[in-house]
């Protein structure tokens, strides 16, 4: 019972991280549009593209992780 506890936990952290994640993609993609919108597409206009893809990257790794954790507790 307590390993089946712990991957819940894990589980319900990496839920949590999920959320965090998409809340920042929402803000950097608003921010870039609002940058784009005024002209101003220079490096920290293209940082925020290059940070965007790293932070999708993230949530792909994070939902492995979830589906992987997913699979342990149908297993326990």
């Amino acid at each position: 019972m307590a390993r089946l506890d712990e991957v819940r936990e894990i589980l319900n952290t990496l839920r949590i991280w999920l959320s965090l994640t998409i809340g920042v993609i929402v803000v950097v993609a608003g921010g870039l549009i609002a940058r784009y919108d005024k002209g101003l597409v220079d490096g920290l206009f293209y940082s925020g593209f290059f940070a965007l893809f790293v932070l999708f990257l993230v949530v792909l790794l994070i939902v492995l992780k979830i589906s992987s954790k997913t699979k342990e507790i149908k297993e326990l």
